[in-house]
Parts: C-alpha cells; structure tokens; sequence
C-alpha cells in the first residue's frame, strides 16, 4: 500500500488506475509510432529506384516493430503504385523485415521468395503471401549487405 501512495483499502482502485494509465499511454506511444512511420514512408518513397516500370525499394528504419512495417508497407504501397519493397525495422540487435509486391510487379517478383533471400543472409527466415511476407533475423553489418543486394536480386525478375 505505501508503493502506491495510499491507504491499504485502496490498493485494489490503485492498482485499477495503473492499468488504466498503462493502456492510455500504450494507445498514445502506438499513436506516436503511426505518426513516426507516416513522416518516415513519406521521405522514403522518394528513394525508390525504376526497374522496367516498377518502383524498387529497400530500406532499414531504426526503432521500427513489425506492426509499424506493416503500417508502413501499406502506405508506401499507396504511394508507389507498381513497386516491390522491402523494409527492415531494427530494434536491439533484431531486424524484422516485410516485403510487398503491388500492382504490374504482382506474378513477376514474389514476396516471399524476396524475404527469403534476405532473412537468410542475416540468419533468419520468414515468409507469407506472394503479396506480403514477413521474417526476421539479426542487425548488423550482414543486414546492410542484404538491402544492399536486394536491387540486384529483383532485376531478372523484372527484366
């Protein structure tokens, strides 16, 4: 009863109001992470490269959970139209990573096999629909190789 500030009778309503705190500022922190991920995917767009008519990109965001990915991902299928993306959230020592395939690029570049070749160079693995898959692995060094080659690995699927 003294952690909480009050009298013994009132350690069950005490106890109530921290968990009510908890959920108001869990809803407030995801709020903020949105508006992170909206701010974010709007300058990335912009980085896409043109591979035979399909916007291609792949990006590492710092701090970002798989729920802000996913987020992401849609927006930046919104914005990009007929692209295939990639993106890795790091946070302490682990990336996750989700890749998308929208529009004209749909049959020709396969989600999956995309978060495949990526999740196994840096130790991990994944998988998901032709259109959305996710996975996970280490951060480091290994996952700025893979990003780096993901332009490489989608040019034959578009050509």
């Amino acid at each position: 009863a003294s952690l909480l500030g009050g009298a013994a009778t009132d350690v069950v309503e005490k106890i109530r109001q921290l968990g009510e705190r908890q959920k108001k500022l869990e809803r407030e922190l995801e709020a903020l992470k949105a508006k992170l991920a909206s701010g974010a995917t709007a300058d990335l767009g912009a980085s896409a490269v043109e591979i035979g008519g399909v916007k291609v990109l792949a990006a590492r965001l710092e701090g970002f959970d798989a729920k802000a990915l996913r987020d992401a991902m849609d927006r930046l299928k919104q914005q990009l139209g007929d692209a295939v993306i990639l993106l890795a959230g790091t946070q302490d020592g682990k990336a996750s990573l989700v890749a998308g395939v929208n529009g004209s690029a749909m049959g020709r570049v396969k989600a999956g096999e995309l978060l495949s070749h990526v999740a196994g160079q840096i130790g991990g693995k994944g998988g998901g629909r032709p259109d959305l898959a996710q996975g996970g692995g280490e951060d480091g060094p290994k996952l700025v190789a893979a990003l780096e080659g993901v332009l490489e690995w989608i040019k034959p699927h578009l050509a």
